[in-house]
């Protein structure tokens, strides 16, 4: 059976197209996976916004007849960034790149442009002078949750999960100089962040091949424990086109 998506405006990353993470993330929840196990999802074209598409039975993402997306169980060991504390997360959001110069200042990930309570508001900086290791602290809000309760208390689902792993990765690329979308997000879900619960999200730069960067991210809960990691391939592009 075939499934249908819509990606609700209120998601975007660039102005023109849903947020990478929460793509990926919301075509992953659709596909059957073992709790601990990995998804990969590769973006084929810019997410469409509002607009129904059609999950295949072979986890394809399409629209008319363009593949959007696609998704697939992978056997891969995501090795966890190094933690932070929460106020070494605090500190580097003071020196976020993206308040001054952001290629898509309304991101729903990390764009300084949404408000307090919409969008997810991570805002990662440089820890100490390593400005390829980055962190944020991110606190769920209410209008975050779309996940079943854990004890009682609302989390965060999948779609959103996903998005808090994403930009922080591209972030400890230089996004402001060098403007990237995402291509590529692979990630391991291990718990729901809690809404109202302190987090904190970090990334670290891999490395560059030509017009491709590689990342990573994971997810820390206020306890210290993992929610989830990620890597990431991102395309250097021209923001006027996907703005």
């Amino acid at each position: 059976m075939t499934t249908e998506l819509v990606l609700p405006g209120r998601y975007n990353g660039p102005a023109g197209s849903a947020n990478g993470g929460f793509t990926c993330g919301s075509l992953a929840d659709l596909v059957p996976h073992t709790a601990g196990s990995a998804v990969e999802v590769s973006l084929r074209r810019p997410p469409p916004l509002d607009t129904p598409m059609t999950v295949e039975d072979d986890h394809r993402l399409t629209v008319a007849d363009d593949v959007v997306a696609e998704a697939r169980v992978v056997d891969l060991e995501l090795d966890p960034v190094d933690a932070v504390p929460p106020d070494v997360a605090a500190e580097a959001m003071g020196r976020y790149p993206g308040a001054r110069s952001h290629p898509f200042p309304t991101c729903f990930a990390c764009g300084p442009d949404r408000a307090a309570g919409d969008g997810l508001r991570i805002f990662p900086g440089p820890v100490g002078d390593d400005r390829g290791h980055v962190a944020s602290v991110w606190v769920p809000q209410p209008s975050h949750a779309s996940g079943a309760a854990v004890d009682g208390l609302p989390t965060c689902g999948a779609a959103i999960t996903w998005a808090a792993l994403d930009c922080v990765g591209g972030w400890s690329e230089d996004l402001a100089g060098r403007p990237c979308v995402l291509g590529r997000m692979t990630a391991r879900i291990d718990a729901s962040p809690v809404i109202g619960e302190p987090h904190v999200v970090v990334g670290r730069h891999l490395g560059r091949d030509g017009r491709k960067s590689f990342t990573a991210s994971t997810l820390y809960d206020g306890s210290g424990r993992i929610v989830g990691s990620a890597r990431h391939t991102w395309l250097q592009v021209d923001p006027a086109r996907f703005n």
